[in-house]
């Protein structure tokens, strides 16, 4: 059985104990990569009317020094399926915009000692756009390696945070092929 068919398997408290276990992250070792990611956790109608597969990107802006990111839709062509970015006007199709933040900043649902946060309401997404409450705690699962993480999502309502049956594992694709500009400029 592979890792990833080993994750796909899990229950939400096997998932949650990998992420309460998992490994810290070294923002250099992401930074402008592009991973997999595999929706994990979530009932079966879900993964339906949303997605099972997506791209999770991350980039060092050179002006700022921040690590920066965001999600592309895919096409949903099955986990070893190809991948196919969704696209609109030629353009692949990018939401979610986040920066990458050490874990210690942030007070969680519970706790995770390791790993980095991507905080999307500082990813400059519109105003009313919800993803912007949305906090992903996210681990190496091999210490000292990045080609496999594990995330979490949870709703950060002002003071009081929501955990959410959202996991994601993200594997490690390719290096970043372009990049999107924030929202907000």
């Amino acid at each position: 059985m592979s890792v990833r068919d080993e994750f796909l398997a899990m229950s939400r408290a096997d998932l949650k104990r990998q992420l309460t276990t998992g490994h810290a992250v070294d923002p250099d070792q992401i930074a402008d990569w592009e991973y997999r990611g595999i929706s994990l956790g979530m009932p079966g109608f879900i993964d339906r009317l949303a997605w099972k597969t997506f791209l999770k990107t991350f980039h060092r802006d050179p002006a700022s020094g921040v690590v920066r990111g965001w999600n592309i839709r895919l096409e949903q062509r099955g986990i070893d399926g190809p991948i196919e970015p969704m696209t609109k006007a030629g353009e692949p199709i990018s939401f979610g915009h986040y920066v990458v933040e050490a874990l210690d900043r942030y007070t969680l649902p519970y706790r995770v000692p390791e790993g980095l946060l991507l905080d999307y309401g500082r990813g400059g997404n519109p105003g009313l756009d919800p993803t912007r409450l949305v906090r992903d705690p996210v681990v190496a699962l091999e210490e000292g390696s990045v080609e496999r993480l594990l995330g979490w999502s949870y709703v950060d309502l002002g003071g009081f945070c929501l955990g959410t049956p959202s996991f994601f594992l993200l594997e490690r694709l390719r290096p970043l092929e372009r990049v999107v500009p924030s929202p907000s400029g």
